[in-house]
């Protein structure tokens, strides 16, 4: 299953995606080009997720300040991701 526009699938349906993904590249069977092209789709999985969640997070710090004060500091947004963006 190659998934080439993942933005309008629920982001449930990434997550399994990403697990059949994982399942498929530790499978000894899946040939070496095969496990390049899954690796390839789940990183651009994967980046997809973590927009995703990241712009879900921001809404609820909007929607919810005080919620997002309660945070343990390492989910709050500022710190969020801030070393791979």
């Amino acid at each position: 299953m190659a998934t080439t526009h993942t933005g309008k699938l629920p982001i449930e349906e990434l997550i399994s995606r990403l697990e059949e993904i994982t399942r498929n590249i530790e499978n000894p069977e899946t040939g070496l080009e095969n496990t390049i092209g899954m690796y390839e789709e789940g990183l651009a999985i994967a980046e997809n997720c973590k927009k995703r969640l990241l712009e879900a997070r921001k809404k609820i710090e909007v929607i919810n300040p005080e919620l997002a004060k309660s945070w343990p500091e390492s989910l709050r947004t500022k710190d969020l991701f801030d070393s791979e963006s």
